[in-house]
């Protein structure tokens, strides 16, 4: 088996990208020395482990992702998440929850400040983990793990999609979460793929990684000194989260739903509000919860197509698509072009009976065209034979065309194999129509 190849976005590297790196460097090393300390403060955590997430998390990216361009570091999405997880068993502060910036005198007149700060290297190893730990902890990490999983992904690929070039977004997965362990591993945590900082390596025309590990190197010369942002008011870390917090919510994005689906946009609103009032783990599962409701409420509620034929050919397209497309008289096919199960069971044959019409006679060949129907459930298969019945009732034929293996055995495990008939089965609509309309 060959290794994963590593440094990928180093390979080639042109002398003429050095300038735009370096500049790229320097920009993202002004914003990442204050915003990696705020991180770290809002985690709960010491303000230079901000620091070492940032460099371990860049250096480790660079190493095994794909995206020349995606900064990973302490990120201020992620960090809430799990500073309320980890309170869970270590109050903030303590030794054991970190185990799981004066001339002015501000302090003096009652402005909160960063206080010490700790400089030196990282102790490295695991300490304090234990099997109820992990336990305890498993919930929150699930979470945690979701939100970097859908953050860089969305990074990675709207980013590439900017600069005109290729991600393999499961080799980026790799980077971020192979940062995040080695993260924890020097006593810091989870790092994250970072939209803004991200956007100013891609304006500032960084065309590397070698922009995050040249800012990642001087991040990691000025630890030392790191002492001297004690005295940084912490009104200043806010405001450096709260631009950054700027630069993620995306008004546009908003209209851009709200033009496209008011009722998508009020799924947005009401998950933003679950994460503003209540939390943000709470506002995830929100979110999901009301993302399987809404795919429920539009597969429960499909809408069967009255088909038609083109003239001069063999195709069948829905009449609502094609202005010159002609009935064949007594002949009714339908799309459904969705699975036929509980949810929308009862929906598919009230339909197909409103479409054969009320009065009996209208059509005597019904033919189902059933390429978009991936599954056959029970219930389903329950009410397409009440459909059927109601057509024997009344003597209407009965075809169904294009329908695929896995439809084919639900008919057969159910009984109804028998009672449409293989002869009833055909591979196209046209076929269908031609071999049995009256």
């Amino acid at each position: 088996m060959s290794r994963p190849a590593t440094w990928t976005s180093l390979r080639g590297y042109r002398r003429a990208w050095l300038t735009a790196d370096l500049l790229a460097a320097l920009t993202l090393l002004a914003i990442a020395v204050p915003e990696q300390l705020a991180t770290a403060r809002l985690a709960g955590m010491p303000p230079i482990t901000g620091y070492y997430a940032f460099v371990v998390g860049t250096v480790v990216f660079a190493a095994l992702g794909s995206s020349p361009q995606l900064s990973v570091g302490a990120d201020s999405t992620i960090a809430p998440l799990f500073a309320v997880g980890v309170a869970r068993v270590a109050a903030s502060g303590t030794p054991r929850y970190v185990d799981v910036v004066g001339l002015l005198g501000l302090h003096a007149h009652g402005v909160a400040v960063l206080g010490h700060v700790a400089g030196g290297l990282p102790r490295l190893g695991l300490r304090g983990a234990s099997w109820h730990l992990l336990r305890t902890e498993l919930p929150i990490a699930t979470v945690v793990a979701l939100v970097v999983v859908s953050q860089s992904a969305a990074t990675t690929r709207a980013f590439a999609d900017l600069g005109r070039y290729d991600v393999n977004v499961g080799r980026d997965f790799v980077g971020v979460g192979a940062g995040s362990v080695v993260a924890g591993l020097v006593g810091a945590f989870p790092v994250d793929a970072s939209p803004p900082r991200t956007a100013l390596v891609a304006s500032s025309s960084g065309r590397t990684q070698l922009a995050g590990l040249v800012a990642a190197l001087a991040l990691l010369a000025l630890v030392p000194a790191a002492g001297l942002l004690a005295d940084v008011p912490l009104a200043t870390l806010a405001a450096v989260l709260v631009f950054v917090a700027s630069r993620i919510f995306r008004a546009r994005d908003l209209l851009a739903i709200a033009h496209f689906d008011r009722f998508e946009l009020a799924l947005v609103l009401v998950t933003m509000l679950a994460v503003a009032l209540v939390g943000v783990e709470q506002g995830i599962a929100v979110a999901v919860a009301l993302a399987i409701l809404d795919r429920t409420r539009l597969s429960a509620r499909p809408q069967m197509h009255v088909l038609g034929r083109i003239p001069g050919t063999t195709s069948w397209v829905p009449l609502a698509s094609e202005r010159d497309v002609e009935q064949v008289p007594e002949v009714l096919a339908v799309l459904f072009a969705t699975p036929l199960w509980y949810a929308n069971a009862v929906h598919f044959r009230a339909q197909l009976s409103r479409a054969v019409g009320p009065a009996p006679g209208s059509a005597r060949l019904v033919v189902l065209d059933t390429i978009g129907m991936s599954d056959l459930d029970y219930t389903g298969a329950r009410a397409l034979a009440d459909a059927l019945a109601d057509l024997e009732r009344d003597h209407v034929v009965f075809a169904m065309a294009r329908a695929g293996a896995h439809v084919h055995e639900s008919l057969r495990r159910s009984g109804l194999l028998d009672r449409i008939g293989e002869g009833h089965l055909f591979s196209s609509v046209d076929e269908a129509v031609t071999a049995l309309a009256p």
